[in-house]
């Protein structure tokens, strides 16, 4: 419960306030749990305006109030110039009502909570207040023994140790500066000793940390020196393996070994494929086939080698099917492989077949040309015109078998030479 006063007039102490609400608290019964009221002074309730009419300038005086509420120095004046008011006649329930609101405002503005309180409110509010005054007293109570404290070494330090005091301590603090200096003169020469132990210490480690290095390095030397003894032998057997190897490989041409031309009889053969047909001697035409291919790609490989282009035609290996592409004019495919097979398309094939082995020879003529120019020492025995090479032709239509198979020996034997000049002359 908050009890609430107002001074009865302007001059009023504090003192004399603080005692009229002790006072009242004291002659006040303590009030019921659901009771909620304001202890008013009789000055205050006497002084409430009376509803009858007043003038003009009362009632702005009145409502100048209303507007802003008067502090209660300027309730108390007005009350002061009014005594005559405590024998009007009593307001009615709504004046007393505005009255009682004003006072709940002015207490609200004054202070920190909102009024009116409840009896639990006013209870609560108390118990906080009577905390904080504990905890201020004991904060008050720690400042004076602090206080007091200091206040007794400020008195030590006045009055100071007396002569006898003085002289034992400092006689004291001799023998004590006595004792120092000998256990700094012991510990001074202990420490030497530690630190003379301390470098042979060091000594005897740097010098153990350089011979372990030492014998690690030359385990590492010694390890090197044998895989690099290892590594040379290795090195030295395999350069002599690799010696004899080019040897062999300098006496071996492998285009030789490639396109192997010799003869079978009448027949010139490549690779083992003879190369023609004799009447008595039946030649299959896949073996023909084949060795015409073989007989191609010989040719191609010369040219690639001796990085010769030859301007009419572009020879296309493709074993017992291959043929040749002729690159101007009609740009005509011929192919170089027959057939014997008995019908009326066997003819076309064969002329097929002709022009392809004449455009073969045609490029055999540029490329024995070509090593002519380049190395006039090689010597072809048959010279080659047109279709013929020598003295026969190489076209199988309306030719003899036998002079069919001569030429085509001839042919063989003039790549012979053309291959080893390649791969001899060429290089010097």
């Amino acid at each position: 419960m908050i009890v609430a006063t107002l001074p009865s007039s302007p001059f009023a102490s504090a003192e004399t306030l603080r005692g009229n609400v002790l006072s009242k608290q004291v002659q006040r019964a303590p009030p019921l749990p659901n009771e909620s009221f304001v202890l008013l002074q009789d000055s205050i309730i006497r002084n409430i305006p009376s509803p009858t009419p007043q003038s003009t300038r009362a009632r702005k005086g009145v409502s100048k109030s209303q507007n802003n509420p008067p502090n209660d120095v300027s309730v108390e004046r007005s009350q002061s110039h009014n005594p005559e008011q405590d024998h009007v006649n009593p307001s009615p329930l709504s004046h007393h009502l505005r009255s009682t609101a004003r006072l709940f405002h002015l207490l609200s503005t004054r202070t920190d909570i909102d009024h009116p309180l409840c009896a639990e409110c006013a209870q609560t509010l108390l118990v906080n207040l009577q905390r904080q005054l504990d905890e201020t007293k004991k904060e008050r109570d720690g400042y004076i023994a602090f206080e007091k404290e200091i206040r007794k070494e400020r008195d030590r330090e006045f009055q100071g140790p007396s002569k006898e005091e003085a002289e034992k301590k400092i006689e004291k603090l001799k023998q004590e500066e006595e004792l120092a200096i000998k256990q700094l003169k012991l510990a001074e020469r202990e420490r030497e000793q530690l630190d003379a132990e301390l470098r042979q210490l060091e000594a005897d480690e740097t010098l153990e940390l350089e011979e372990t290095e030492f014998w690690r390095a030359y385990n590492d030397h010694v390890l090197a020196a044998e895989q690099q003894s290892s590594q040379l032998a290795t090195l030295r057997t395999a350069y002599a393996a690799g010696l004899a190897t080019l040897e062999k490989l300098e006496r071996t041409n492998v285009y030789n070994d490639a396109f192997c031309i010799g003869h079978d009889g009448v027949f010139g053969t490549i690779n083992g494929l003879r190369l023609g047909r004799v009447p008595g001697v039946p030649v299959e035409w896949a073996e023909i086939n084949a060795a015409w291919g073989q007989t191609l790609l010989l040719l191609y490989t010369i040219a690639r080698k001796l990085d010769y282009t030859f301007e009419n035609y572009r020879l296309v290996p493709m074993g017992s099917f291959s043929r040749i592409e002729k690159t101007t004019g009609d740009k005509a495919n011929y192919e170089l492989y027959g057939s014997g097979d008995l019908h009326f398309g066997r003819l076309l094939h064969n002329r097929r077949f002709d022009i392809a082995m004449v455009a073969f020879l045609d490029c055999l003529k540029h490329l024995m040309d070509y090593i002519r120019l380049q190395d006039a020492t090689v010597d072809f025995p048959h010279q080659i015109s047109k279709d013929r090479i020598g003295d026969v032709s190489i076209k199988l239509q309306f030719n003899q078998e036998e002079a069919w198979t001569r030429s085509l020996r001839h042919v063989l034997l003039a790549l012979k030479i053309c291959l080893k000049w390649a791969t001899n002359g060429a290089n010097g």
